[in-house]
């Protein structure tokens, strides 16, 4: 688990020969070519349940694929 200024995230490697397909990172919005070494990452709680206590959806629901570079470059794009 990493946490930082945008809450706690479960945060994995992919190696490169475990990447099979191409994936868009949501830091660059460029493609993650199969067999490039990335990071998955989704966020510990996917929503506060006191404000949506009717939303059932996982927080791996909302995991997303990133290039590890713009993973640790997020907090500087806003």
């Amino acid at each position: 688990m990493e946490t930082a200024d945008d809450g706690d995230w479960v945060v994995r490697p992919v190696t490169g020969s475990a990447s099979t397909r191409a994936y868009r990172c949501p830091g660059c919005d460029q493609e993650i070519r199969p067999g490039t070494p990335h990071v998955v990452a989704w966020p510990v709680y996917a929503r506060d349940s006191d404000l949506d206590p009717w939303d059932t959806e996982s927080s791996i629901d909302l995991r997303r694929h990133w290039h590890t570079a713009c993973w640790r470059a997020r907090s500087r794009r806003h």
